[in-house]
């Protein structure tokens, strides 16, 4: 079985059930829900769906050495199907976000970013001969976007270097962050072609370039721009999601694809892919929190055994139904929204909670 690593940001989210009519008014006391204490970040979220789909995975990222770090600690090794490889940072507190979502509206976050500003990628040099190595959210990873970039350039060279398919996922960058003031032109462009595969939202793109979020940035059209571009700065595939409209796949030419590293099982169908999937329509929708990141699992999930382009993507668009339904993408969940999904090749084994 391919070893799979997924590292970046990690967190732990605090969710209050609310109702709706609550706000900041000094003084006054609301009544709200019970509170939802999980792990949070495209580091627990994608993770923890490819441990869903079958997949066993190695956790890579950077916590604290408070309280909170230790929670992390634990609910990563109590789970099977995760290996736990954190560094304690000493003197750190161990990032968090505060998830504020009413019924009707989008999420609202509040976020620290914590120890994850001392992720440099240097965590990666534990893991032996990894397959696939995703990682999650540079733009909450300042030390790894300095300087242009070069750390996370260099780290993804060093990942290819060692026969690893790499993988990436954006966030909407708050311009008043520490990294909202970078050039992130610079930073994207000189590290594609060290990505094989790339699954930002059209909203990650377009936060990060302002300058492509012109009118009809997302239309088909587009979308289809920005993948491209990802494609032309060098990167072997980009899954770029558009909400209501689905995900737009595009791969490169064979060449790149050959190059694309040993956790690309199928990589020759992916050259010069250029596909829409459309989304599941679905009757009830529970949450938006970490829909992104499911689809992004969906897409690891159909690249490391060896899935059409196609099929990827409805993987990864049955992924993200499960989550914002409420449920989890296990293989029972993702058969029932999608029977042609019902013969995932991959099932996890009692025996394989951990390495570590």
């Amino acid at each position: 079985m391919s070893r799979i690593v997924v590292a970046g940001h990690l967190c732990v989210d605090l969710t209050p059930r609310l109702a709706g009519d609550e706000h900041i008014d000094p003084g006054h006391l609301f009544e709200v829900g019970p509170l939802s204490v999980r792990l949070g970040g495209s580091v627990a979220n994608t993770g923890g769906d490819l441990v869903d789909l079958g997949l066993p995975v190695d956790v890579v990222a950077a916590v604290g050495d408070d309280d909170l770090g230790e929670l992390l600690r634990r609910a990563i090794s109590g789970r099977t199907g995760m290996t736990p490889f954190l560094r304690r940072v000493p003197g750190s507190r161990t990032s968090y976000s505060l998830v504020f979502e009413t019924p009707h509206t989008d999420r609202t976050f509040w976020h620290h970013v914590g120890s994850n500003a001392r992720f440099d990628g240097t965590e990666l040099r534990d893991i032996d001969d990894p397959d696939l190595v995703h990682v999650g959210y540079p733009s909450l990873l300042p030390t790894l976007v300095a300087d242009g970039g070069a750390p996370l350039r260099e780290m993804l060279r060093q990942l290819r270097a060692r026969g690893a398919t790499t993988s990436l996922d954006l966030a909407v960058i708050d311009r008043h962050s520490p990294t909202g003031s970078l050039d992130w032109r610079e930073v994207l462009s000189g590290s594609m072609d060290q990505v094989d595969l790339i699954t930002p939202s059209v909203e990650d793109l377009t936060s990060a370039l302002p300058e492509l979020a012109a009118p009809g940035a997302t239309e088909d059209a587009g979308v289809e721009r920005l993948a491209e571009q990802l494609l032309d700065w060098g990167a072997a595939v980009a899954a770029v999601t558009a909400g209501p409209r689905g995900v737009f796949l595009r791969g490169a030419g064979r060449a790149r694809l050959r190059a694309a590293g040993r956790g690309f099982s199928d990589a020759h169908a992916w050259a010069d892919a250029r596909e829409w999937v459309r989304p599941y329509v679905l009757e009830r929708v529970a949450t938006t929190t970490g829909a992104g990141d499911a689809a992004t699992a969906g897409m690891l999930y159909g690249i490391l055994t060896g899935m059409s382009p196609r099929r990827s993507g409805s993987l990864a668009m049955a992924c993200s139904a499960a989550v914002v339904s409420g449920r989890r993408p296990t293989p029972d969940v993702i058969a029932s929204i999608d029977r042609d999904l019902a013969d995932l090749p991959v099932r996890l084994t009692g025996h394989e909670k951990g390495r570590g």
